[in-house]
């Protein structure tokens, strides 16, 4: 089995996240979660930026904008999910945000579930990337 790209950080996102979902449980909004999230984070020293703005641009003219639930430590996209299960869609928007930042390493955690669901994203590479 290949190395994991950012084993060190997502398993310290892991460990708070799991934090969070043992003392909250599932029923909340994601914006809950992701509050709890940022707090646990701080409280163990790791660095993150919440609902950074990432343009979006085709053909090098802007054409949108969207914002991550989480960026820690400047190299691992981590969203937050509060959904009955995760559809394709959420990790076809992870590996979106992963390649506009140009990062290599994501999380999706859906509090929803019991236990917390735990995925990690990949990013697809394209010839001549």
């Amino acid at each position: 089995m290949a190395e994991l790209t950012d084993r060190d950080i997502t398993e310290r996102i892991i460990a708070a996240a799991i934090s969070v979902h043992k003392a909250l449980g599932p029923g909340f909004m994601e914006s809950v979660y992701e509050e709890a999230l940022c707090v646990e984070l701080r409280l163990r020293g790791i660095v993150f930026e919440r609902q950074r703005s990432i343009p979006l641009v085709y053909r090098d003219c802007p054409v949108g904008e969207h914002r991550l639930d989480l960026l820690v430590e400047g190299r691992v996209v981590v969203e937050l999910k509060a959904a009955l299960a995760l559809d394709d869609v959420f990790f076809a928007q992870a590996r979106s945000y992963m390649k506009a930042i140009g990062t290599e390493s994501g999380l999706l955690l859906n509090f929803a579930s019991m236990p917390l669901t735990i995925k990690r994203v990949a990013r697809e590479w394209h010839h001549g990337e």
